[in-house]
Order: structure tokens, then C-alpha cells, then sequence
């Protein structure tokens, strides 16, 4: 397997990212699901409609064992007061230097206000409890695209 965990059923590798609760570590959650979202930029509409409604099935996803981060390539300045603002109960993860977005694969050529630019394709994986991609959803619509990852982890 290269860098990106883009098989099913694959190992996804280990990474760490700084974090709104501290510092993150995809082996620290080992034994449990993992849903990480990718999302473009905080307090933009579509960004906060898909945060409100993570944060809305929070109790489901944690009643399943699952946890859930967010990832964007905001400082964790933004990211914190996006986490206030919204009430998030997970944590926000930093990827400044883009290394868990190109892990992914998740960098895209955009088109913003007629201009192109690069940017983070809306993008949602989950991993097992073993640590393997369980499954991906790329260039998703925000709204409604939270009860469909918790379908998918209801059905691991």
C-alpha cells in the first residue's frame, strides 16, 4: 500500500496532527471506529451545516464506540473558535502542511468566486476498529451526508 489508504480493507498508516483537545494520533484510537472528515474552511456554510450535524449525531456516534474528527487546513485559532461557536463536542483537527490531506488524497483543483484554486474536496473516511479503511465518501454534499456515515458505522 503507498501513502494513501485507498483500497478497502487496508491499513490505514499512522499520523498525527495537532488538535483543538490537544494533539491526535490515529493509533491512540485503535479498537474503535474513526470517522475523519475532511471539510474546506471553518464558519463557511456549507463547513458548519456538516459540523451541526456531526455534532447532532454525536450521542449516536459515541454510543457506537465511534469517534469523530473534523480536519481543514484552518489554525487552530479558527478551529478552536469554530468549535465554541458551533458547540462541537469532537475535536478539530490541524493540517496545516496538508500531510494527512495528500495522505488522502483529498487536495483538489477548485473553482472559487471564477477563479481555480487548490483546495480540500469534501471528503469523509471511516476506519475500523482494526485500523483499516472501512470506507470513503468523496466530493460529498454537506447537508444530510452525516446521517449516512452513522448508517455506515451501524453497519459495521
Amino acid at each position: 500500500m503507498s501513502n494513501t489508504p485507498s483500497a478497502l480493507g487496508l491499513a490505514v498508516p499512522d499520523f498525527s496532527l495537532p488538535a483543538t483537545g490537544g494533539g491526535f494520533r490515529l493509533s491512540d484510537h485503535r479498537g474503535r471506529p474513526v470517522v475523519l472528515y475532511f471539510y474546506p474552511k471553518d464558519s463557511t456554510p456549507g463547513c458548519t451545516v456538516e459540523a451541526q450535524q456531526f455534532r447532532d449525531l454525536h450521542d449516536e456516534f459515541a454510543r457506537l464506540g465511534c469517534a469523530v474528527f473534523g480536519i481543514s487546513r484552518d489554525s487552530l485559532r479558527s478551529h478552536e473558535n469554530f468549535r465554541t461557536r458551533q458547540c462541537l463536542p469532537f475535536d478539530l483537527l490541524v493540517d496545516a502542511d496538508e500531510a494527512a490531506c495528500r495522505m488522502f488524497d483529498v487536495i483538489r483543483m477548485k473553482n472559487m468566486y471564477g477563479k481555480q484554486v487548490m483546495g480540500i474536496q469534501r471528503s469523509t473516511f471511516l476506519i475500523d476498529k482494526e485500523g483499516r479503511l472501512a470506507r470513503e465518501w468523496r466530493g460529498v454534499k454537506a447537508d444530510g451526508h452525516a446521517a449516512e456515515v452513522l448508517a455506515a458505522v451501524q453497519a459495521l
